[in-house]
């Protein structure tokens, strides 16, 4: 491997631009959209290439449709400036197995591999984007920016823009999934361990075709917070769901591996307005705990719910910040307190629990001790359980100190900057698994 692809890699330029970009979402929304009720469902695509076929193709990673796309945000590169890529729409699984279109951007290479071993395949699955159709990152993945006018303003952002820089400029082909339901039709199944890692892996698939390469290119999977948890579940699923795919390692940094214990650390956060996210997705799933929620629900809960469902997370953190569910019951109790008592919820909460399968490659695991959003005790439990079955987990803690918690940007995505492009980073990691450097079975910093 060539020294300087890592300081590229790690070079601190790509540090502040999620953090930034998350900044812009919030001040541009509160110039354009101060005073704007929040928005209802919205029935009319972001644009008809979301809409699949009437008949889409069975087979997972099958392509359904793909048009170029032109990257003004990105740096230029080996082609020059602006870049190019390809806006795709492949076929996936949903929980109970039926095919579905899901939605992606791939970023074919455009120079040389810089590390060793053949050309790997990156598959970027991003950190939470919201809800509503507008915010998938590939609507936003040209520009960096997107905005939406159709009814209440929202904006969104391109949050995966500095990791698909770093590895398309190392020379990767790259995949980033919009996940299942998000920009296509239906409900997005916010961290749904199944559907998401169908999405990465059909992803993997999909990117693979695109590239004209065959299964046994060597694929590493990156992700955080919402992405790491999708990753961590693809990595324990790949085994039985994607066995032909040759991942040789994934980041799963920050990952939301336990919906119980992120449920409560966030209601009443800056971003609270995420549970709403994950309520609607299980609720998409479980039509018995829809039945159930809706009796503890008040009117105006099942109303913000709605709302919530086109939004995109700039649009929560100015319409609804430091949202708490008690809110939105009707006898003023949180609304974790009740899935605890509705027997639905049980056996629906464990399906989504990441860390009973075992993964086969390496896995990177970093979480922030002082992390407000994604609860570090479950992140070090899914390494531990891991660790357990046999698999081989690298964990590391980031000891950023806390800064205003309950703020999320500071305390959530300062770890995220510095893990996966900071000193020692994430993508150093995984360009050692792919130049096959051996890695102990478990260890924990």
């Amino acid at each position: 491997m060539r020294e300087h692809a890592r300081r590229d890699a790690s070079s601190p330029s790509t540090w502040p631009l999620r953090v930034v970009a998350v900044a812009i979402i919030t001040i541009a929304a509160a110039l354009a959209g101060a005073g704007v009720p929040p928005g209802v469902a919205q029935a009319e695509p972001v644009s008809s290439f979301y809409i699949p076929p009437e008949q889409i193709p069975a087979e997972p990673g099958a392509i359904v449709r793909a048009q170029p796309m032109v990257l003004f945000a990105m740096p230029p590169g080996a082609g020059g400036w602006p870049g190019k890529a390809e806006q795709i729409l492949y076929t996936s699984r949903q929980q109970d197995g039926s095919p579905v279109a899901v939605s992606g951007t791939f970023l074919a290479a455009a120079g040389p591999w810089q590390g060793a071993g053949p050309r790997p395949t990156v598959v970027i699955a991003p950190g939470t984007a919201g809800q509503g159709d507008q915010c998938a990152m590939s609507v936003a993945f040209s520009t960096g920016l997107s905005f939406d006018f159709r009814s209440a303003f929202s904006a969104s952002a391109n949050q995966e823009l500095p990791s698909s820089a770093v590895w398309s400029a190392l020379g990767a082909n790259v995949f980033v999934t919009d996940y299942i339901g998000l920009g296509t039709p239906g409900m997005h199944t916010f961290v749904n361990r199944i559907d998401s890692a169908h999405a990465v892996l059909d992803g993997a698939r999909a990117a693979n075709r695109l590239a004209g390469v065959g299964a046994e290119t060597p694929l590493v999977l990156w992700g955080y917070s919402q992405g790491g948890g999708a990753v961590a579940a693809a990595a324990e699923m790949a085994p039985d769901y994607a066995p032909e795919l040759n991942l040789k390692g994934t980041w799963a940094g920050g990952p939301t591996a336990d919906l119980t214990a992120i449920l409560a650390q966030i209601d009443g956060a800056l971003i609270g307005g995420a549970i709403g996210y994950a309520i609607n997705g299980l609720m998409a799933r479980y039509p018995e705990l829809d039945t159930a929620i809706d009796r503890v629900l008040s009117p105006a809960g099942r109303a913000m719910l709605n709302t919530l469902s086109t939004e995109c997370i700039g649009d929560v953190i100015l319409r609804q910040p430091f949202l708490r569910t008690a809110t939105l019951t009707r006898d003023g109790r949180p609304l974790l307190e009740h899935l605890n008592e509705i027997p639905e919820a049980a056996p629906a909460l464990a399906e989504m629990k990441v860390g009973n399968l075992t993964p086969r490659a390496p896995v990177l695991i970093t979480s922030g001790r002082n992390d407000d959003t994604v609860p570090y005790a479950q992140a070090l439990q899914l390494a531990k359980d891991w660790c357990a079955q046999g698999a081989t987990v690298t964990f590391r803690t980031n000891e950023l100190p806390p800064i205003l918690p309950g703020a999320t940007i500071p305390n959530h995505y300062g770890p995220e900057m510095i893990d996966g492009f900071g000193p020692d980073n994430a993508i150093t990691y995984l360009l050692d698994r792919l130049a096959d450097k051996p890695v102990p079975g478990c260890s924990f910093a």
